[in-house]
């Protein structure tokens, strides 16, 4: 078996965030697991030159795409056991940033194509291509039009990392750029609300349809999170499976990981050596008993900036301290900046993101702050729990399914959590969580329930084979074959 993922981002070449994650560790996963797994991404500009230093060319062609004609360069190389190939394009891809262009829709579709065209040049032609996101939403819809004749038995997994994002573009425009005629921007094919939707031939097009956590995957199919989308993914659910992402545990171990300032596993006296080390370096009060709560994330309304800044001035009333890093709406970047100049002792407010006080956070922090609007998977979250932070997080997609509310009485759960999107809710969650930090043995529990958590990509990579082993079933046989786990 051989898989390809095709992707916009995989860490550790380029990344913006979960995406990258997913498509920079699951294939190392895979491969553990004896699959053979490939990953293909855009040759950016942003890939830092000491892993360029590992890649050669192994092949130059033109690629088509309507009445487009574009060189097209293939590059290889390995990285840490994975094979990487990079679709080199200086037009379309020789630029800072990876998205935020106004013909990143004509750069996706080219890359779509270039994909399929390197097929001819790869090592190991794939049994399945593993598609994620609008960005590659494409390859499916191609490979059962334009390309159906040369790669027949090529099947595909389309996985939505989140349905929010679709690459709508007008129709005429979508045609300009594909090729494709009339015929497929129907409501059955491209066609969204009178416009062209990416994402579409992804979900309409793919064998399999995945997203990153069951919880998730049952949300998509309603009118709040369907994002007008839900009646097709009713209408596929045979075909929609819910895995949640894990996290690299190799990449991310406070036993091991350089940036902090002590190592530690299970030991809370041996974490909170970290907590006076980040204390002092953002010039905090020091001390190990004050409860410290982190958070590391984009600062948008989906990540519950609304509710947390409208009880901050609460918050700050409470003998704590919050360290947030991260970059988003100037609304929220500035508010928080304001807060940080009134209570100095109590918030410090970094913009931007830095790996290596991401990881400072995780290990100094007590509590992690992640109250979403809606969740796809998160990751974040998986990595507080690995650096033993307790999440506080709403109920909703993978926040859900891997974020258990304590309970106090039986001693089980490893975070706590809130149901409604409601500041006053997530006040008293916050309140709440404050309450058994301050109870040691209640504290003590709930680090001992999340020490016993496996949050590695071991089970959802096994979950993946499973998808790919019914895929190959259903080629050879010919007909629908349900993935059961």
């Amino acid at each position: 078996m051989n898989i390809l993922f095709a992707t916009s981002e995989a860490a550790p070449l380029a990344k913006t965030g979960g995406l990258g994650d997913v498509a920079g560790a699951l294939p190392k996963a895979l491969v553990k697991r004896q699959i053979g797994t490939s990953v293909i991404l855009p040759k950016y500009e942003d890939i830092p030159a000491e892993y360029l230093e590992y890649f050669e060319q192994i092949a130059s062609f033109n690629v088509s795409f309507s009445w487009r004609n574009q060189y097209c360069g293939l590059f290889r190389g390995e990285i840490e056991g994975v094979c990487y190939y990079l679709i080199d394009n200086e037009f379309y891809f020789k630029r800072r940033g990876l998205y935020g262009y106004g013909d990143d829709p004509e750069r996706f579709v080219f890359f779509s194509f270039a994909v399929l065209e390197a097929l001819s040049f790869i090592d190991v032609l794939p049994d399945v291509i593993h598609c994620h996101d609008w960005q590659t939403a494409l390859i499916p819809f191609l490979l059962k039009t334009q390309y159906a004749a040369q790669w027949v038995d090529i099947r595909t997994v389309f996985t939505i990392h989140n349905l929010k994002y679709q690459g709508v573009l007008g129709i005429k425009q979508l045609q300009d750029l594909t090729g494709a005629g009339d015929e497929a921007f129907g409501p059955d094919g491209l066609e969204f609300h009178g416009a062209a939707s990416c994402l579409k031939g992804g979900l309409v097009y793919a064998d399999k349809l995945t997203t990153v956590s069951h919880t998730y995957a049952e949300e998509i199919k309603g009118h709040e999170y369907g994002e007008r989308l839900e009646e097709l993914l009713r209408h596929r659910e045979g075909d929609l499976l819910g895995i949640v992402n894990g996290i690299d545990d190799e990449s991310y171990d406070p036993m091991k990981d350089s940036s902090l300032h002590t190592p530690y596993r299970n030991s809370i006296s041996r974490k909170r050596k970290n907590k006076l080390d980040l204390q002092q370096e953002l010039r905090l009060p020091e001390s190990e008993e004050i409860p410290l709560i982190g958070m590391v994330n984009r600062l948008v309304e989906q990540k519950g900036l609304d509710l947390i800044t409208a009880r901050l001035e609460l918050l700050l009333q409470e003998d704590i301290q919050l360290v947030i890093l991260g970059s988003g709406e100037r609304h929220y970047e500035q508010l928080l900046q304001q807060f940080a100049l009134r209570y100095p002792d109590k918030i410090a407010v970094k913009l931007g993101y830095n790996e290596r006080l991401a990881r400072r956070i995780y290990a100094g922090a007590d509590l992690y702050l992640l109250p979403s609007r809606f969740e796809p998977c998160g990751i974040s979250q998986l990595l507080a729990l690995r650096y033993r932070a307790v999440p506080i997080v709403r109920e909703t997609g993978g926040l859900k399914d891997t974020v258990q509310s304590f309970d106090e009485y039986t001693g089980e759960g490893n975070g706590f959590s809130f149901v409604g999107y409601d500041a006053d809710e997530y006040w008293s969650t916050v309140s709440r969580a404050l309450r058994v930090y301050r109870n040691p043995e209640a504290w003590k529990q709930i680090i001992d329930n999340v020490s016993k958590e496996n949050y590695s990509w071991n089970r959802s990579a096994k979950a993946y084979v499973a998808v790919y082993h019914q895929l190959l079933l259903q080629r050879e046989e010919n007909k629908p074959c349900p993935v059961t786990l």
